[in-house]
């Protein structure tokens, strides 16, 4: 037995290995990171106030260590040379800069955060019926929740200490080089090194790490995810130890990713300090007069407290180095997912939908991505308004596809699609969809009322208007019968209605919607065969004078249709009707 987990977990261990060793991105992190800036730039006013208070505040900081060492010494050698009100002065201003930029700047972040968790949404439901397919939850869950959760630290830990590093840097290298050239030379060498040069080489160094890491942690969201979404099968199926070894497979991966992080940021933290100790090291020496020009007491105790407040800020820039890697790679996690190939191109459409609706696809080559096979390769064929159409197939051979090229949620890579005449490339996307409603095969119910989630597809949709969608689905004598009426409460995806009850109330949602083109993917999925045919039969006569666009596997018998087509390798074949 243990030699048979031992398996599974070395199966599952590479199970989840090698989701990362093949991932291509269509940016780099730098690119990425500079969609993630352009974002924020609503709330630059604030940010920018964020750094000017974090400045003033290190500012305050540097001389309040530079002048407790002056009235340090100056106690010491019985020399008054700063007065308790000036250090009670500094001491109160650190303190209130600080809490003000910590406020103010956290403040900014978290704006800056909301307005790129809209920004996400909003791509998101613009091409839900895109790339999302091809997503599985548990990555999606990782970068809406760790990926953009980590970007907080993109302005508060790498902009804000680098800026003030950036300041430190020549601050000392004026105040230490006005007692000694070389000395002010060598601590701002070893500034440099410890502030930037050391970070900027763990960056790079653990770019990779950074990306298998967040890659593992996705990984380890969908396996817990699969575990408790199919907790019944696996349980019926005896299979809870090898899911449970993958889980763990999945978490020990992760685990020794991390490991590996920590490790390099321990070396990086060490560096910096190795730096800051000789810098230490040089101004003693040089306070003594050994091997330096020689320092005056007073002095040399003033640059020594400046030097080690100044190091201190070094060591949080290290850490950054290693965060900078883990934040580039989240950045692109996020904008990837939100940026989808589909959007070229939709910039430059700024024309309404014509008043027409036929349809016409000439020579539309389409594929979700390079390295997929192509789906459709050169498909061609015209959609006359009004008419009622069956696009047939097996799973894979594009239907779904076609749907969401032809609600503008996916772009061809060749070939045009005409929508009255005008190539949709040419037309607002939102535009586009006005012109269609579409009912998919995985059609979601929300855990809400019947009547939120029919006003899902028209908002401003009057009482009678509901009722009058629920009569043409077939559905409204089941509704009035329900003891809250419209009111009633679905459950989870619609687990208080039965299969048949919860696409009708699907349908009624998107009959709802005015849209002269009906796009129904799978409309009958999960009904048996009765109910499937009753289903369609409702169809046919609450979709008179639209255009209707059926996508199955088959056909009943029942359907009304004025043309029919099989798509079969990434082609169209009329049959008939």
């Amino acid at each position: 037995m243990t030699t048979q987990n031992q398996t599974v977990a070395d199966q599952a261990h590479v199970q989840t290995a090698a989701p990362v060793a093949s991932t291509s991105s269509r940016y780099t992190d730098w690119q990425a990171i500079g969609v993630i800036f352009r974002l924020w730039r609503r709330q630059g006013v604030r940010l920018v106030v964020g750094m000017l208070l974090a400045l003033a505040a290190l500012a305050c900081g540097l001389a309040l260590m530079q002048v407790s060492g002056l009235r340090l010494a100056g106690c010491v050698l019985g020399e008054l040379v700063v007065t308790t009100a000036l250090l009670r002065w500094v001491g109160a201003g650190r303190v209130l800069l600080r809490y003000a930029e910590r406020l103010f700047a956290h403040d900014a972040m978290f704006r800056a955060l909301a307005d790129l968790r809209v920004w996400f949404f909003h791509s998101l439901a613009r091409g839900a019926a895109a790339g999302l397919g091809f997503r599985r939850a548990g990555d999606m869950l990782s970068r809406l929740v760790s990926d953009i959760g980590t970007l907080d630290g993109l302005y508060l830990r790498i902009v804000v200490p680098l800026v003030c590093a950036c300041l430190t840097f020549p601050a000392l290298l004026v105040i230490v080089g006005r007692q000694s050239l070389i000395l002010g030379l060598c601590v701002g060498a070893l500034f440099a090194c410890a502030s930037f040069l050391v970070p900027w080489l763990i960056a790079r160094s653990g770019q990779k790490a950074a990306d298998q890491a967040a890659h593992l942690l996705a990984h380890l969201r969908i396996s817990v995810l699969d575990l408790v979404g199919g907790l019944r099968e696996i349980r019926a199926f005896g299979a809870e130890g090898r899911m449970l070894a993958r889980v763990q497979a999945a978490d020990a991966a992760l685990l020794q990713g991390q490991m590996a992080l920590a490790r390099r940021a321990a070396f990086a933290n060490a560096l910096a300090f190795l730096f800051g100790q000789i810098a230490v090291f040089l101004v003693l020496l040089a306070i003594g007069g050994i091997m330096l020009p020689k320092l005056h007491g007073l002095e040399g105790v003033s640059v020594l407290f400046l030097t080690v407040a100044a190091f201190e800020s070094a060591v949080s820039l290290t850490r950054a180095g290693l965060q900078a890697g883990i934040m580039g790679a989240s950045a692109r996690r996020v904008v990837e997912m939100a940026v989808q190939p589909a959007a070229v191109g939709q910039q430059a459409a700024q024309k309404d939908a014509p008043a027409s609706t036929d349809i016409r696809l000439d020579n539309v080559r389409f594929r979700w991505a390079e390295d997929r096979p192509w789906v459709l390769k050169g498909l061609s064929l015209e959609i006359p308004a009004g008419s009622r159409v069956a696009i047939l197939g097996p799973s894979g051979a594009g239907k779904s596809s076609l749907a969401a090229l032809l609600l503008r949620a996916a772009t061809p890579q060749d070939g045009q699609i005409f929508l009255g005449g005008e190539d949709i490339t040419t037309i607002r996307p939102d535009s586009v969809r006005s012109k269609m409603a579409w009912l998919s095969q995985a059609t979601h119910l929300f855990d809400d009322t019947i009547r939120a989630n029919l006003l899902l597809g028209r908002p401003d949709a009057s009482e009678d208007d509901l009722w009058k969608a629920l009569d043409q689905a077939a559905i409204s004598d089941v509704v009035r019968n329900l003891p809250e009426g419209l009111d009633t409460w679905v459950g989870e995806g619609g687990i208080r209605l039965s299969g048949g009850q919860g696409r009708r109330v699907a349908l009624a949602r998107t009959l709802l919607a005015p849209a002269p083109i009906l796009i129904l993917d799978e409309p009958a999925t999960g009904l048996d065969a009765q109910t499937e045919q009753d289903f369609l039969r409702t169809l046919n006569t609450v979709t008179e004078g639209r255009t209707v666009i059926l996508i199955a596997h088959r056909l009943t018998g029942v359907e009304k249709l004025d043309r029919i087509w099989r798509l079969s390798d990434g082609l169209a074949k009329a049959a008939a009707a």
